[in-house]
């Protein structure tokens, strides 16, 4: 999965011209070649329709069963009047999901957060019908709405106390408002792979229940990618530093490697556990840098751990270098 997701020209542009007309009822996005870009307005035939009506004669036929959607919708008579919703199905693709998982925050932040009161994230169509928002409603105190980043922090926190009652951890940033914590010895892990004091390997993961960054246990110390791979679990997802030591064309180099996988489990339907690796991704390599001086030489991001193999590390640690053969220029017909 690729990182640094940022909204279009054309989407802030679509943007604009959704909140200069309020005739409009809502804006549909995606994601494409790395960017989020607009797909349409909603605009109902007149200004009369609820918020109810709009949302299923308009809405409706766009919420696919298997397609991820952002959905921006002016919802609120006052300002800010905007709600925005990421549909990421259950049965959409392992690699959709992440992505719109995600980048969600990042779409209200570059879109402006002071123009949303709320946003919602929703797994099945039942979710986007006036039901569905009825529901939604009945769960949330709109006197006094908190912002996502505001609702996150709350949980992260409740998790720093649960998590301090057995284990001590140190906070890493994610934003200036969000952080989470990693445990001290996958700090210290993280230290010794640095140092040169014989750890190969670092394998972290995501502790659901206190949402902290935490040390997977490994006495291993692989001495070539297939031995890596097998470290590697093949069923939840793990961040892996590991340092390469391999000969090519006699020389022997030990460049340090970053891995990152996210298996496609059957049945996993754990969306808010398999969105926080990408979201903690890069904070775990900005850690890995400020607190060890830990650079790695290349990141592999794949679904499955077989993905990664010896030929394909190889490759990109050493690319190949095509020789051009010089032009020569074609000979007369009739000479010899």
């Amino acid at each position: 999965m690729q990182s640094g997701i940022s909204a279009s020209q054309e989407l802030v542009s679509k943007f604009n011209e959704f909140l200069a007309d309020d005739s409009h009822f809502g804006l549909l996005a995606t994601i494409s070649s790395e960017q989020l870009v607009p797909l349409q307005l909603l605009t109902p035939p007149s200004r009369g329709a609820s918020f109810a009506d709009n949302v299923d004669t308009l809405l409706k036929p766009h919420v696919q069963p298997n397609d991820a959607l952002y959905i921006i919708l002016r919802r609120y008579p006052s300002n800010p009047a905007l709600l925005a919703v990421t549909y990421v199905p259950d049965t959409a693709k392992v690699r959709q999901k992440m992505l719109f998982a995600a980048t969600r925050l990042t779409l209200v932040r570059e879109l402006g957060s002071e123009h949303f009161r709320e946003t919602f994230f929703a797994t099945t169509a039942e979710d986007l019908t006036p039901a569905g928002f009825d529901k939604h409603d009945a769960h949330s105190s709109l006197e006094a709405p908190l912002t996502e980043e505001e609702r996150s922090l709350g949980e992260v926190k409740r998790a720093e106390q649960e998590a301090g009652q057995g284990t001590a951890s140190r906070e890493m940033h994610l934003s200036k408002n969000l952080e989470t914590p990693i445990a001290d010895d996958a700090l210290a892990a993280l230290r010794e792979l640095a140092s040169e004091s014989g750890r190969q390997l670092v394998m972290l993961k995501i502790n659901p229940q206190t949402e902290s960054v935490e040390l997977v246990p490994d006495d291993s110390a692989p001495s070539s990618i297939p031995e890596l791979v097998k470290s590697i679990s093949p069923s939840e997802p793990r961040f892996t530093f590991y340092r390469y030591t391999h000969t090519h064309n006699g020389t022997e180099s030990s460049p340090l490697l970053f891995i990152y996988t996210c298996p496609a489990s059957p049945g996993t339907k754990a969306i808010k556990f398999r969105m926080m690796y990408p979201l903690m991704k890069r904070a775990v390599l900005s850690i890995a840098e400020k607190e060890a001086g830990l650079q790695p030489v290349k990141k592999f991001e794949v679904e499955e751990v077989d993905e990664i193999t010896e030929d394909t590390v190889n490759s990109e640690l050493h690319p190949r270098v095509e020789v051009k053969k010089a032009f020569e220029r074609p000979k007369r017909p009739g000479r010899g």
